[in-house]
This record gives C-alpha cells, sequence and structure tokens, in this order.
C-alpha cells in the first residue's frame, strides 16, 4: 500500500469514500469528476496494458496488432475509419492495446473489486481519478476539444479531430492521459458504464504518472475483513455477472459465485 491509501474498513466507511462528493454550485447537482478502476488484490496496482504484457518492445507490436485487427474484423462490425474506435472495440473484445479498462460507476468498480473467489483472502483495491483534474495536463490541442464540448472525456470522434493516427497522438507535446468514452458496442459496455484510459506512449505506466500527479487521485483499500459483505450487498444491489456480463456466460458466473460455500 503507499501511505497516503485510505482504508475502509466498512461497508459504511467504503460508501462514504466512494460517493464523497460536494454539491457541484454551477448546476447545484451532485456531479462527480472521478472514475474508478477496482482491482481484487492490492498486489495487482501496477497498471500494465494488454500490449505491455505481450512483452517487447509495445511500439513495434501496437501497429500490427491494430492492423490486422482491423483487415479481419470487418465482417463482424460496421466499418469505420478512426483508429480509436477501432482500438476501443479490440481492447472490448481482448486485443492486446495501450488502452485500460475504467467506469464511471463505483458499484461496478467495487463488483470487479469483489467478484473473483480466489481473492477474497486479499485486499482489494479502488482507483479513484478525477478526470477533471487530469485535463489540465492535456497539450492544448486535446484540451481545446473538451473545453468546446464542455466535456471531460473524448469520444472516438472528439480524440480524432485532433489526433486521426496513434502517431499524431505520441506527438503531441508533454506527458499525459487521455479519458476515452466508448461508442455503445454493444449491453456489457452501456450496463458497465465503461470507458477507457490511453496514455501518450504505448511504453508509459499511467500509475507512474499518477504517482506524479497526486492532485489527480486516491486509492481506497478494501480489507479482506470486509470483502464478503461488500460483495452480498452488491449482490442484493443486482451489480453482478448477471447484469455486467448480459448472455448465458454471465448469467453462469453469477450463480457459480452466488452459491459457492466458503
Amino acid at each position: 500500500m503507499l501511505d497516503r491509501d485510505e482504508v475502509a474498513g466498512s461497508w459504511d466507511s467504503l460508501l462514504q469514500r466512494l460517493f464523497d462528493t460536494p454539491l457541484d454550485a454551477s448546476v447545484e447537482r451532485f456531479r462527480s469528476g472521478f472514475v474508478f478502476r477496482g482491482l481484487a488484490n492490492v498486489a495487482f496496482a501496477p497498471m500494465m496494458t494488454r500490449l505491455m504484457r505481450l512483452g517487447g518492445d509495445p511500439r513495434d507490436k501496437e501497429h500490427h496488432l491494430v492492423r490486422n485487427f482491423r483487415k479481419y474484423a470487418y465482417l463482424d462490425v460496421s466499418p469505420n475509419d478512426e483508429v480509436w474506435y477501432w482500438l476501443a472495440l479490440g481492447q472490448h473484445f481482448g486485443l492486446p492495446t495501450r488502452l485500460l479498462d475504467w467506469t464511471f460507476s463505483p458499484f461496478v468498480a467495487l463488483h470487479f473489486a469483489t467478484a473473483e473467489l480466489g481473492q477474497m483472502d486479499q485486499d482489494g483495491l479502488i482507483w479513484c481519478v478525477d478526470v477533471k483534474e487530469t485535463k489540465a495536463f492535456l497539450p492544448p490541442a486535446l484540451s481545446a476539444v473538451l473545453e468546446a464540448e464542455g466535456a471531460h472525456v473524448f469520444t472516438t470522434e472528439m480524440l480524432d479531430s485532433v489526433a486521426p493516427t496513434l502517431e499524431a497522438l505520441d506527438g503531441l507535446p508533454g506527458d499525459f492521459v487521455v479519458f476515452l468514452e466508448p461508442p455503445s458496442l454493444d449491453a456489457r459496455i452501456v450496463n458497465q458504464f465503461a470507458l477507457f484510459s490511453l496514455m501518450s506512449s504505448p511504453t508509459a505506466r499511467l500509475d507512474d504518472w499518477l504517482a506524479h500527479h497526486a492532485t489527480t487521485y486516491r486509492r481506497i483499500v478494501i480489507p479482506a475483513s470486509v470483502k464478503w459483505e461488500v460483495r452480498d450487498k452488491l449482490d442484493q444491489a443486482n451489480i453482478t455477472e448477471r447484469v455486467l456480463f448480459p448472455g448465458l456466460d454471465g448469467l453462469s458466473a453469477w450463480l457459480q459465485r452466488y452459491y459457492y460455500t466458503k
């Protein structure tokens, strides 16, 4: 754990920390600027992308992966020229990319932190990143697009308007993180309230970047001693695989875990 990690020793403490959102005076609503990433084990905290885990130089492999994915996947998807659409689609279906999975929902993040039966005896972790704060470190060309749209995260079309290629993004000045909301490709993305992060280089790690920009994030540790309480209350709230992974595989995963005997 990091020295500044917050430990939530109870369900009530966890909810208080996750939903600690003050009133936004500009709209008089409780609008959070945070996005969330749930991990079943605090030891999984290093943010290695699937692309990095392939080994070798990610810069050499990324272009080939995207090119071949586009070439062979064309029968299954609608035509689209945006590389960010293809990158989001590939990430969603398991392609190694520079993207990482996030969610706008604290409850969805809690699900992923408590869904793995083999990790229930380990402390879990929720990364909380303030996308409003990360905007301050974007290069001017990207921040101008968000300002013009009144947005905090990009769509594939918005990102394409500034950086139509991976090389164009990598060529922008500075080190930065982009949060990308994908198209509603299927019910899974919609139900998980999903979005992705991507770095300004395929070799850069988001956790390293966050460590140098401490105002942009918080981390909440879920002790193993409260994981089962969290898990059972999420089930009661219908935050389960049956909803987050629509289909028979999600239904089966939910039933297997629900009827597991400790």
